[in-house]
């Protein structure tokens, strides 16, 4: 009977041991840095394209094999230009099931972060995942990151540290460059620094690298350390074939393998030692027993709470007929045709998007959260919450929200004309957008944006205007949509500051003092609308712009034809010659305005609608344009900053609307 007993709590324990291992193990990989090329770019629907799907499909699918060994090299070849290269390499102490979904994740977002790149790179903190249409050159040390993690080491131990520092990554270096097993070059190490602290660290390569080339690689990484790093209690140094680590804390899931020697039974001090080394797992054990079967049956209940948590959060604000703005996951399932792929019109880095009707014939966007979706639990809220509080004719209405389990969903109106980008950038529909049309556009965003920044209830900072964030109803007017990235700003606030390293928002939209140094405030959104404005006035992406012998970036072909006094040549060839060169002028001059580099010198939403609405009001001469886009070296810095945001407020001295440099004289009518 005793016997039965605690075999039956042995099984326990062991699923409770296992469900905790698995737990932890299909955790979402944490997103580190990409990189994309500043060069050449692939079509849609082309060959390029599906060699890229083939081959991204390929590298998820090899990565779940234990004989990869956390590496595995293909290509898609069709002796054409468009072969493909890609691979993907894991951290050296992790196993399959980890690797599988750090290289699932990266392959689903690299083509989001990297739109129409033909080369790509990107880096997890368990997996780095590339792409190239040229061979792999093993000797690149081009890209680069370093990644600081951690506070400063104290003035006076600094010195000690970098001592203890630099021996460690030596050796690692060359313990990984010298690996006895060529399919793995991987080492991890750690060293005292005092009696309370270690210091950790690990050094890797690409595999089929020779000895020599990862240790040069290593090397290159390390000597930037002082330079990027010094001081720094963790920090990541990120290249194409090799990258290394060093942390105060233990980050690896295992260093070493070890296997314990079974101890003598005429050595009492030896078994008594196996049996506390028994014991003490199994006590272990028995508490987290208790703690996760208490866990277990508190997960329902906290899903409830969620949900009456964002649901009354929204009835303050939402009218409706119905009890509740929670609508049932069978409701929407019924009324997209369970998700399916006809009824999908868009798809992001949140997830998909999905048009439905209800039985009463009302259509409706469906915003299902994917459950690696880079907007979490915390992003989801404030969208349900603060949308519902959001009620003008050029935002995007929610009617509601479900929350069942890992299903995480917001219900829209349904806009029938889909996104701006749709019709911008390259779709058969582009024609339809004629000048008076753009035109309107801009004034609806302007009107939008400046509800949200002075006339809600709220004062809210959008953080993410971009062309696909707008969508166009039956009569081409915008609303702008997207509210998960969004901050609400207390009166007597004028700025922000992320102090983490995730930067959330688009790159070739975002500010420079937010994509440098996470600095948000109002002006911020008014970057990027000066940006959204030139995208409608040319018709062309600004991160994908690319004009032989004349400008690197659209910003900077803006500025050059308003140098020369031919605003109008900006414009998009599909308008023919039928457009307002007065009007055409004025929105170059304010979109100049808005991208300029110091926030101080942008002008606010409102006396941008002033200066569109009445040709009286004199507009400042803009400067030129930040650089972010025709400086390479710049991007790179700030390239793996896109995601979450954990922020906190700080005030500062950029100055209100009334040193707005927009207006210098106003003339009466």
């Amino acid at each position: 009977m005793l016997a039965s007993k605690f075999s039956t709590t042995s099984f326990v324990l062991l699923c409770l041991f296992c469900m905790l291992f698995h737990a932890s193990e299909s955790a979402a990989p944490i997103y580190s840095a990409h990189f994309c090329s500043n060069g050449t770019f692939y079509q849609p629907n082309t060959t390029f394209q599906s060699n890229l799907n083939t081959l991204l499909s390929s590298l998820t699918s090899n990565s779940s094999l234990l004989s990869n060994n956390g590496f595995y090299r293909t290509s898609v070849s069709q002796d054409t230009p468009d072969d493909i290269d890609g691979l993907f390499l894991c951290r050296g102490d992790i196993n399959a099931t980890v690797c599988h979904g750090c290289v699932a994740a990266a392959a689903t977002n690299i083509t989001r972060l990297c739109p129409d790149a033909t080369e790509s790179f990107i880096w997890y903190d368990v997996c780095m995942l590339s792409y190239s249409n040229s061979t792999f050159d093993n000797d690149n040390m081009v890209p680069s990151f370093s990644l600081k993690d951690g506070e400063s080491i104290i003035d006076s131990n600094l010195d000690r540290f970098n001592q203890l520092l630099a021996s460690l990554l030596s050796s690692l270096a060359e313990e990984a460059g010298a690996s006895s097993a060529p399919e793995k070059k991987f080492a991890a190490g750690e060293v005292s620094v005092s009696s309370t602290q270690t210091l950790y660290g690990m050094a890797q390569c690409v595999p089929d690298l020779t000895s020599a080339t990862c240790v040069r690689c290593l090397e290159s990484a390390i000597a930037n350390i002082p330079t990027c790093c010094d001081g720094s209690e963790g920090a990541k140094f990120l290249l194409p074939v090799c990258n290394i680590r060093y942390q105060l804390d233990p980050f690896l899931y295992n260093t070493t393998s070890i296997t314990p020697l079974l101890p003598s039974p005429s050595s009492g001090s030896k078994y008594t030692l196996m049996v506390v080394a028994i014991v003490i797992p199994i006590a272990i054990l028995a508490v987290l027993l208790v703690i996760g079967c208490c866990w277990w049956r508190r997960r329902p209940n906290k899903n409830h709470v969620a949900v009456l948590e964002v649901n009354d959060s929204m009835r303050k604000y939402l009218t409706s007929d119905e009890e509740s703005l929670h609508f049932d996951l069978t409701t929407i399932e019924a009324a997209t045709d369970r998700f399916s792929n006809e009824m999908k019109i868009g798809e992001g880095g949140f997830g998909m998007v999905y048009k439905g009707t209800f039985p009463n014939g009302q259509e409706i966007a469906v915003k299902r959260l994917s459950r690696t979706s880079l907007q979490g639990d915390r992003e989801f809220r404030n969208e349900a919450s603060l949308v519902a509080q959001l009620q003008h004719r050029n935002l995007v209405r929610l009617l509601g929200f479900c929350l069942e389990g890992t299903e995480r969903i917001l219900v829209y109106e349904y806009i029938p004309n889909s996104s701006l980008d749709h019709f911008l950038f390259g779709h058969e529909d582009h024609a339809e957008l004629d000048w008076a049309r753009r035109y309107n556009i801009i004034i609806g965003i302007v009107r939008g944006i400046q509800y949200l920044h002075q006339d809600s209830r709220l004062r809210i900072i959008h953080r993410d205007l971009k062309a696909s964030n707008i969508l166009l109803d039956a009569d081409m007017n915008p609303k702008i949509s997207d509210f998960g990235m969004a901050k609400i700003f207390h009166e007597d606030q004028t700025q922000e500051n992320t102090r983490t390293r995730r930067i959330v928002g688009t790159y070739g939209y975002m500010s420079p003092e937010y994509a440098m140094h996470g600095k948000f405030s109002v002006k911020s959104d008014v970057f990027s609308f000066g940006v959204l404005v030139l995208e409608i006035l040319s018709g062309k992406k600004n991160t994908s712009y690319h004009e032989s012998h004349q400008a690197d970036d659209l910003l900077s072909f803006a500025w050059m034809n308003w140098t020369n006094e031919t605003p109008w040549l900006i414009l998009d060839p599909k308008l023919r010659g039928c457009y307002s060169r007065i009007e055409v002028g004025r929105c170059v001059h304010i979109a100049l305005l808005c991208v300029q580099e110091n926030p101080v010198d942008r002008p606010s939403m409102e006396n941008i609608m002033l200066a569109l609405n009445s040709y009286s009001v004199t507009l400042a001469l803009p400067r030129q344009p930040a650089s972010l886009m025709r400086g390479r070296a710049a991007p790179d810095r700030l390239k793996h900053q896109l995601d979450s945001d954990r922020s906190t407020s700080s005030s500062s001295a950029i100055p209100s609307s009334t040193n707005d440099s927009l207006i210098t004289q106003v003339y009466p009518r």
